[in-house]
């Protein structure tokens, strides 16, 4: 910047300053708009001179290549890619979703996303002091940015709050959510009826750790136990993003790396698991009808736009600190196609895990009680076989005693059982030929005997996502794992630094576009967001807390989101020109 420029001059007077981006930007001589290749009005056709964002501006800059790569990807990569794209893969006919989400990632992705790195890159300022740049009159679209990436980030940040309760939980053997909480009531002692109605791991996830109301109505008080996981969850955030990208930088490192790690060690330790082929061969299976429902591209358009981070303002901060120079074309492409693969390896994870607990299940629904069986003597009302349970080892569904009951009621046949049929040892294909030959020959009163069909299809169709993902499916497959705490620490410690890297890129989000537009001390502005922040997040470690961040979730996000995108895409291609773009980049 010259020496005797307006801004200099103001600097070395140490009189207060208020400037917008355009007098940051601007030289000795003011500027002349009218005859700016950034004039959206100027003359089609006319030769213009190209404005220079000087480089050497005093701007904190990545240390290398790899820091801003890491950044971008610790951003863009989070916790959707872990419970949101497999449910939607789940939802929209497995293996065919695949096809409507890449053709609408190299479509709109790609483009969107190199669109943010490029003006980010080129104009080397956040989201508002960016659109600013290119008109004035755009600058609301980094407001709304802003905004969205605010109210996002209240709420987010409870999430790490809730891993970070569960990983100094699982410092414990057993884990405190593998078996339903005793309650005596006088000198017996009895299950606790609601959570012996649900799952323990749904029981701990409610009553123990949210402790939620039954309507959003019942404010029921501060949970002190989330209060205090939201506010470790603050400070650690803040002090990773106090320095700016001098201090994310290098959280990025770790943050970004570990989670692959763990999705590596579950990966291989899921496929050892029984059912694990099951889970991801049903995952990966293409319903191809599926792919002319229109529903289906609007949720891999949406999901595209979540993935990568559009609209947030995060890929445009972080791109602001690169070199001008920068080789953002095969940035965007690197960047999304990790993304991608990301989100395919956390599929294959989640989905080999879950066919393991699926194949549990289906065993419990057949057998809740083992049967240890002894042969009686032939008599002539049981052809020779009397089946009587000598006791009963509990385990979870009443199906195969519910049949053994039938049996020696007469209600039905003892031919009706196959020969090979070991009641003491009864596997789920033993079980699902007798249910066949049963429904088949009593089709009138089959409905009467209440027996359930105890399909793995059905265990594999049921449609997880979410905290419901992470928080109870996932937990509950972790409680069977032998060494489960190890593997609890490993997966709360991975959701942890998948939250935390895109948090550091939703805080850039906000404090850049600030910083940029107002003479503020960085580390104190930081501290005071990160302050105000949890005290907004209280709001969602209240007892009735957990509806307002599903609230947060399905609506301060989505439709703004879009509409920012939008916005951005009509205001280089249709008011700036995609020819002045291409020429200033």
């Amino acid at each position: 910047m010259p020496k005797n420029s307006k801004v200099t001059q103001r600097e070395q007077s140490h009189e207060h300053v208020t400037e917008s981006v355009a007098d940051l930007l601007a030289h000795e001589e003011p500027l002349d708009y009218k005859n700016s290749s950034l004039n959206v009005g100027a003359a089609a056709g006319k030769k213009v001179p190209q404005i220079e964002v000087p480089e050497n501006d005093g701007r904190p800059a990545w240390n290398s290549k790899l820091q801003y790569i890491l950044a971008q990807v610790g951003f863009s990569v989070g916790l959707g890619n872990v419970w949101r794209f497999p449910y939607l893969c789940q939802k929209n006919g497995g293996g065919a979703y695949l096809v409507p989400y890449f053709i609408l990632l190299l479509v709109i992705g790609i483009p969107l996303f190199f669109l943010e790195l490029a003006v980010g890159q080129k104009i080397r300022r956040g989201s508002i002091g960016v659109w600013n740049y290119v008109c004035p009159r755009l600058g609301g679209i980094g407001m709304s940015s802003l905004m969205v990436c605010g109210f996002v980030g209240l709420y987010y940040n409870v999430i790490i709050g809730w891993s970070i309760f569960y990983f100094f939980q699982s410092f414990q053997y057993p884990l405190p959510w593998s078996d339903c909480p005793i309650r005596k009531n006088g000198t017996f002692a009895i299950v606790e009826p609601e959570c012996e109605k649900s799952s323990a791991t749904t029981y701990f996830w409610y009553r123990q750790t949210l402790n939620t109301t039954s309507t959003i109505a019942e404010s029921g008080g501060l949970n002190v136990k989330m209060t205090l996981s939201l506010l470790a969850a603050w400070i650690i955030v803040c002090l990773a993003v106090i320095k700016g990208i001098a201090s994310s930088g290098k959280v990025m490192y770790f943050s970004s790396l570990f989670p692959y790690v763990v999705l590596f060690c579950f990966l291989v330790r899921g496929l050892m698991l029984k059912g694990s082929v099951d889970g991801i061969a049903h995952m990966f299976t293409p319903k191809l009808e599926k792919m002319l429902e229109p529903q289906v591209w609007r949720e891999a358009a949406t999901q595209v736009f979540f993935a990568l981070g559009l609209g947030f303002g995060g890929v445009i901060a972080f791109s602001s600190y690169n070199k001008i120079d920068n080789n953002c074309h095969f940035d965007a492409v690197l960047v999304s196609f990790i993304n991608f693969l990301t989100s395919i390896l956390a599929t294959l994870v989640v989905f080999a895990v879950l066919g393991f607990k699926a194949n549990i299940m289906n065993e419990k629904c057949v057998v809740e009680y083992v049967l240890k069986l002894f042969l009686s003597p032939p008599d002539s009302h049981t052809c020779g076989h009397s089946y009587r349970p000598q006791h009963w080892d509990r385990l979870n569904n009443r199906n195969a005693e519910k049949i053994v009951g039938y049996l020696n009621s007469n209600v039905l046949s003892h031919d009706l059982i196959p020969p090979h049929v070991n009641f003491s040892h009864l596997t789920t294909s033993d079980y699902a030929e007798m249910y066949q030959v049963i429904k088949t020959v009593k089709e009138d009163s089959f409905s009467r005997l209440g027996l359930d069909p105890c399909i793995l299809e059905d265990e594999l169709n049921k449609a997880v996502q979410g905290t419901g993902l992470a928080f109870i499916a996932f937990t509950e497959a972790m409680t069977h794992f032998p060494a489960s705490p190890f593997w609890s620490v490993m997966f709360f410690f991975m959701l942890i630094n998948l939250g935390l890297g895109s948090m550091i890129g939703t805080m850039t989000g906000i404090t850049t576009p600030v910083l940029d537009a107002y003479k503020v001390q960085k580390e104190l502005f930081t501290v005071c967001c990160c302050i105000v922040a949890f005290l907004c997040g209280l709001l969602f470690v209240q007892r009735s807390g957990n509806y307002f961040v599903t609230m947060f979730d399905d609506y301060s996000a989505g439709l703004p989101l879009t509409v920012v995108v939008i916005l951005e895409n009509i205001s280089v291609a249709w008011i700036y020109g995609t020819k002045r773009y291409n020429n200033c980049r």
